[in-house]
């Protein structure tokens, strides 16, 4: 089993010049299957239903506690842990007590599809578009020769982490690599470096592992 490694190429607090650079790299490594993956966590009942109205096809999930459900057969549970769309979601605010921040996500949707809507939908709050199943080219005269199975960009917003713990006023692009570690060193890090470069980038950080 593998993993990845994602490294940061670019910051800015301009959410659509962040957009626009993370789709330099998707389209250096697209191609046919290539797809997204849109998160968010809201933190509001409101912003539960104002993200509905506007993207209503996404699922959102509440928050449960360890333990919560356990003897609880899964069609009992309530469509807000288990997962709902916009439509689905509970009229009764009590509904959302202990379930906030509800998480929003979309998944294996087509590059193109979701990103200027969600990007704008997410307001101030942390969410990620991720984009997957990219391939990334040879470079042999560096000595590598191409990725697929981790071959990502990421577009971090409003954190700089990759499990959105941390707030931010900026967005954040990440290039992802295979983690390949010898002798305590990412010896896939120079293939991060090359492929920022290939769309006029640098790596400005260090490596993030999911």
């Amino acid at each position: 089993m593998s993993n990845d490694i994602a490294y940061p190429v670019f910051r800015t607090p301009d959410r659509a010049r962040a957009l626009s650079t993370a789709r330099r790299l998707v389209e250096f490594g697209r191609w046919e299957h290539s797809e997204v993956y849109v998160y968010a966590e809201l933190p509001s009942v409101a912003e539960v239903r104002r993200m509905a109205e506007e993207l209503p096809e996404g699922w959102f999930r509440g928050q449960e506690a360890y333990g919560d459900f356990d003897g609880v057969p899964f069609e009992d549970q309530p469509a807000l842990v288990v997962g709902v769309k916009g439509p689905g979601l509970p009229a009764d605010p009590a509904a959302y007590e202990g379930r906030l921040p509800v998480e929003y996500e979309q998944e294996d949707l087509p590059v193109g599809s979701i990103e200027d809507a969600f990007a704008a939908a997410v307001g101030p709050h942390r969410g990620c578009i991720n984009w997957e199943s990219l391939r990334w080219p040879d470079a042999p005269d560096a000595g590598f020769y191409g990725e697929s199975k981790h071959a990502e960009v990421t577009l971090l917003l409003n954190t700089p982490t990759r499990d959105l713990n941390e707030p931010a006023v900026d967005h954040t692009v990440l290039v992802h690599v295979r983690s390949v570690v010898f002798d305590g060193r990412q010896t896939q890090e120079p293939y991060a470096h090359w492929l920022a470069e290939q769309v006029g980038l640098t790596v400005i950080g260090p490596g993030q592992r999911s």
